[in-house]
């Protein structure tokens, strides 16, 4: 029986690191859980514990690895609905200054980085201006001079 309780305790830590790599949408932690708290019940019984003991601990493991699984999905759900911070769409709306005049391609600088740029539509932009990004298409950006509303802290 002892080396029952070991194997199955194995086998829950192995189900646990796949559940890290692997995409199982919680399928592996649950299945881990239930093996380590099958494989201590199995172990107390083993070592001369009474039944109602193993099946406590049992209960109680399982509970706790029950309770970790729920906190941790909870949270993955809760990074899902964060927006998008980088690439493509993670520019649009930030503000720049612009470097040289886009005659037609000029330089702007966006969150400490430099980029190529267009002028949006056809506006007419200056150097120092500070300017909004409307559109990114690969690595240059289009660009639309600052509302006053925008700039003001």
């Amino acid at each position: 029986m002892t080396s029952l309780g070991l194997a199955l305790l194995a086998l829950g830590a192995a189900l646990a690191v796949l559940e890290a790599h692997v995409v199982s949408y919680g399928v592996l932690g649950t299945a881990a859980v239930v093996a380590v708290a099958a494989g201590l019940g199995v172990l107390i019984d083993a070592g001369g514990g009474s039944l109602a003991v193993s099946l406590l601990v049992a209960l109680l493991t399982a509970a706790v690895g029950a309770a970790a699984l729920v906190f941790l999905a909870r949270h993955v759900l809760a990074v899902r609905r964060v927006p998008v911070r980088g690439g493509r769409t993670g520019l649009l709306g930030h503000r720049g200054e612009l470097r040289a005049s886009p005659e037609p391609v000029g330089r702007v600088l966006v969150d400490g980085e430099l980029w190529r740029a267009r002028a949006w539509e056809g506006e007419e932009l200056h150097e120092g201006d500070l300017v909004i990004v409307e559109h990114v298409e690969g690595l240059t950006l289009t660009v639309r001079r600052a509302e006053e509303w925008e700039v003001a802290p």
